[in-house]
């Protein structure tokens, strides 16, 4: 019996998906919840599990787009598994019994019809391109990135180049970016905070905070108290626009931009305002783990009210973060430098972070999103009264 595997749906919304990547090789033998494909949709990379176990023959390529609800290959249920099968390295299986593979195939050199396109559209020889799939055959990939022959060098030096597709969600990403730049009226105000006093909380309590609840006090749980307080002062900031409308929520949903394996990832705390700062710096510690691995889901990255992005963990002294759409306002965190300051009269060396609020001036007016990233730098410099209610172990839950 042959089983059709078609493209499940990732999440509400999304239409189509790209192969990224096959784990496994056409023809291999796999068995049934073996990821045999990663896809890429416009918000995550997730893995494809075998539906069943037999040999397995693709009908999509990586890099090709594929319908939700489409088949990308076929299992063949009746196949017998090969005696002596071993998993190679990237999930596929080759027989392994009394035969050795011939270092030349008759199919080594040969494009697949996909790949013959994209090499006629740029004229190149498929002579020239050495072949990464099955058996040498020239993928299309192989042809994506294959160089057109140019003239020799005059310096001797290396001269490569490389052309690789970007993935879906990549292009994604460079697509509502650039729809921010072109449909808000999007300006960034500056403030700089004063972060010794939460240093000297840290200094205090992270080892019995950290013995206690499994995770480390940071910086993320203090800047999202301030900025749910100061979204509670500010609600437009709070707010998105839809059409001629403006949308006010009730709620917080805070986004934290974090790296992962395919680039920048956006997953939500939900409802922080009730969250404590062992529930908020629980939370960050698990989204993050899950973007790491590249275990996140949709659901996961959906929504979001407002956005805190932290570039000091890069280096970052300063920057105009780009708003995350639909939402009309962000947060720049930076890095943390010991810088001279006037304090009572006196020049004092303190460790300096440079905030920035960028924000969609179609809705949030200059006098509340200055008002807002002052109330940010407020709570900051003044964390014990503004975000712990002069109950620090309490706030803290020690």
């Amino acid at each position: 019996m042959i089983l059709e595997m078609k493209v499940p749906s990732p999440g509400e919304s999304i239409t189509e998906v790209e192969i990224a990547q096959w784990l496994v090789a056409d023809g291999d033998y796999v068995e049934k919840d073996q990821p045999i494909a990663e896809v890429d949709s416009d918000k995550a990379t997730l893995e494809l599990p075998a539906e069943e176990s037999g040999i397995i023959t693709f009908k999509a390529e990586e890099g090709d787009a594929v319908a939700v609800g489409a088949v990308v290959c076929l299992i063949d249920m009746d196949a017998e598994k090969p005696v002596g099968s071993v998993q190679s390295s990237v999930g596929s299986t080759q027989s392994s019994v009394g035969s050795v593979q011939s270092k030349d195939h008759y199919a080594k050199g040969t494009a697949s019809p996909a790949a013959k396109k994209v090499l006629a559209e740029r004229g190149i020889d498929s002579k020239t391109v050495k072949g990464t799939g099955k058996d040498g055959r020239i993928t299309k990939d192989d042809a994506l990135k294959a160089v057109p022959a140019m003239g020799t060098p005059t310096t001797g030096g290396e001269r490569g180049s490389s052309r690789k597709k970007m993935s879906m969600l990549r292009r994604k990403v460079a697509q509502r970016l650039v729809s921010v730049k072109n449909e808000t009226a999007m300006l960034t105000t500056f403030n700089e905070v004063n972060m010794q006093p939460i240093f000297d909380l840290r200094k205090e309590f992270k080892e019995d905070f950290k013995a206690k609840h499994g995770v480390s006090l940071g910086f993320m749980s203090f800047f999202s108290k301030a900025v749910v307080r100061a979204l509670q002062m500010y609600p437009a900031v709070n707010s998105m626009i839809d059409g001629d409308f403006m949308i006010s929520y009730d709620f917080i949903d805070i986004s934290i931009a974090v790296s992962g394996p395919k680039g920048l990832m956006v997953p939500v705390i939900r409802n922080a305002e009730n969250l404590s700062f062992r529930g908020i710096e629980s939370e960050v510690n698990r989204l993050a783990i899950r973007a790491r691995d590249g275990e996140i889901t949709v659901d996961e990255m959906t929504g979001g009210t407002f956005t805190i992005t932290n570039g000091g963990v890069f280096g970052s002294m300063l920057s105009t973060p780009i708003i995350n759409p639909p939402q009309s306002a962000i947060l720049g965190m930076h890095n943390i430098v010991q810088r001279p300051m006037a304090v009572n009269g006196e020049v004092v060396i303190q460790p300096i972070m440079y905030v920035a609020l960028s924000y969609d001036h179609r809705i949030i007016d200059g006098k509340e999103s200055v008002g807002f990233l002052v109330a940010v730098k407020e709570a900051l410099e003044n964390p014990v009264e503004l975000l712990m209610n002069n109950e620090v172990k309490k706030s803290l839950e020690m």
